[in-house]
């Protein structure tokens, strides 16, 4: 039998930084992550001979602080109450299932062993093509496995019955079906990352059922050999005015969102030629957007099966087939369907009715500097790490955030606002009052004196960004908030297909002709049903 192969992991440990080569080498992280993670990426290895993704630096390098120091802010961050925001909390796991768009390598589902160095670094550059949705396209020999026969529809999941949960088509992911159990479980997708937690993995299905239905409303006067590009184009372009217009003004300041859509970018590759590969910023791969971390819950009220917060962050987890094995089901069991009505606010796109059981709504943690506390003890198999780092700070999701940014020398976030201001975004430097105070987040109390003046002087990027939110109300503002905004409008304007290079672009496809929504995508794929969005009844 074939050896499996390895589960995908959720944190990159090593990144290839263009211009100075791999970064993060085992023996540079101080507490061994790189070294547990099963790392080895000799120096100077060539792109192409250890697929990794390309990263570059907008800021300055910046100062790896102790871990001591690391060890005791991170276990701040884990500890004492958490607030709820003002943001749906569906937007925590469309916000992974983004940062999975833009950072999945199309290399590894494309071209079997023959490969361009042309496409190499297309396939390898951050855009908001829904790579990690379609793969390399119908036609790729190696992609073609998502696919029906015609070449255009991708293929749906069907879910297990459970008592007197009928099996349903179109609510999982589909799966492989064949080989040893956990063979059976993977799901047959482009990225496996989006089957690591319940939740992201709904998304991806919504994505594909939303993808099919548009497939369908296509004229009949299409040739068939266009349906595929046709549908392709109309819902990137849709899902991009989506994350435009809704996602992002919900997570930053909607000035700066406005500001950098019409007057451009100031700090990611300003001047770019709109046709050239993007790269990744490491400053918002392991710094700002890392914000969606603070908006999980330790629970939610999930569905009629899970109300009430019995669905646990643990659960999430286990019936998932990256994390965990759907609970022993070949395929997602049919009493763990989404009830969408309790992640997003229909009433928005004027649908009072789509609405949950009274306090059955789940609302996303505030962003600021605190994680639940599951957070703190993440599963040991969801980082690759060795049975004795379970429940230990190796196990700590704040931890591991904070050192692997030491591990690259990312830039403190004083240095962002200071490189921000030179570049002509007026952003205020956070005082060393607002650092150590906050405003209900991380207390930082438990540093020593000269602790606290080195994490004051040198603030971790990803701490930064969300001190700015947790003064702002629960939105990233000033440095967080430019950094994200600019890194998807240069990956959507850099997209094969792109609102940023199309201003006459206006979406369709929602209840009013020119705004699109979360909701108003969800309403679309699940053709508008209540017994589509929440089969599980109230």
């Amino acid at each position: 039998m074939a050896p499996e192969e390895p589960t995908p992991r959720h944190g990159r440990e090593v990144f290839f930084i263009e211009g100075e080569g791999v970064v993060g080498q085992p023996a540079d992280a101080g507490d061994g992550l790189s070294a547990r993670a099963g790392v080895t990426a000799p120096t100077g290895v060539a792109l192409r001979a250890a697929p990794t993704f390309r990263f570059a630096r907008i800021g300055p390098k910046g100062t790896k602080l102790p871990d001591a120091i690391l060890r005791k802010v991170a276990e701040a961050m884990t500890r004492g109450a958490n607030r709820d925001g003002n943001i749906p909390a569906g937007f925590t796991y469309l916000g992974q299932f983004v940062d999975h768009d833009l950072t999945f390598d199309k290399t590894l589902v494309a071209f079997g062993d023959q490969i361009s160095p042309a496409d190499l670094v297309q396939g390898r550059s951050p855009t908001l093509d829904l790579d990690s949705l379609y793969g390399a396209g119908p036609l790729d020999p190696v992609s073609g496995e998502f696919y029906e026969a015609d070449r255009t529809r991708l293929k749906v999941g069907k879910t297990t019955r459970i008592g007197g949960d009928v099996a349903r088509v179109g609510f999982d992911v589909p799966r492989v079906g064949t080989g040893s159990a956990s063979a059976k479980r993977k799901a047959r997708i482009p990225d496996l990352r989006n089957d690591e937690n319940l939740a992201v993995a709904q998304h991806h299905a919504a994505m594909i059922r939303f993808h099919n239905r548009v497939v369908g409303a296509l004229g009949a006067g299409v040739p068939p050999a266009e349906r595929f590009e046709r549908a392709r184009r109309r819902v990137v372009l849709h899902y991009q005015w989506m994350l435009k217009t809704d996602y992002l003004p919900r997570i930053c300041d909607g000035a700066v969102v406005t500001d950098v859509f019409t007057g451009g970018r100031k700090l990611v590759e300003p001047g770019a030629d709109p046709f050239s590969m993007p790269r990744m910023p490491v400053e918002f791969s392991i710094g700002a957007f890392r914000l969606g971390h603070s908006m999980v819950r330790e629970s939610y009220a999930w569905n009629a099966r899970f109300p009430s917060g019995s669905a646990s962050l643990d659960l999430l987890f286990l019936f998932s087939g990256t994390s965990g094995d759907l609970g022993g089901d070949p395929t997602l069991p049919s009493n763990w369907i989404a009830d969408w009505r309790r992640l997003y606010r229909f009433a928005q796109i004027g649908r009072p009715d789509l609405k949950p059981p009274r306090g059955e709504f789940n609302l996303a943690r505030r962003i600021d500097t605190r994680l639940v506390d599951p957070l703190s003890v993440l599963p040991i198999g969801s980082f690759g790490g060795a049975p004795g780092d379970a429940f230990t700070i190796r196990a700590n999701l704040a931890f591991r955030n904070l050192v692997r940014a030491g591990m690259v020398r990312l830039a403190s976030g004083q240095q962002m606002a200071a490189l921000l201001r030179t570049s002509g975004v007026p952003v205020a430097t956070l005082t060393k009052a607002q650092l150590r105070d906050g405003s209900g987040g991380a207390d930082l109390s438990g540093l020593t004196t000269a602790q606290l003046d080195a994490f004051l002087a040198d603030t971790p990027l990803w701490f930064y960004c969300l001190r700015e939110a947790e003064l702002n109300q629960g939105e990233l503002t000033g440095v967080g908030a430019r950094i994200v905004v600019e890194t998807l409008h240069r990956a959507m304007e850099a997209s094969v297909h792109s609102i940023v290079r199309s201003p006459e672009f206006r979406p369709n496809l929602g209840a009013v002709d020119g705004r699109f929504r979360m909701t108003d995508l969800l309403m679309f794929a699940f053709e508008g049903k209540e017994n589509l969005l929440a089969p599980l009844g109230d």
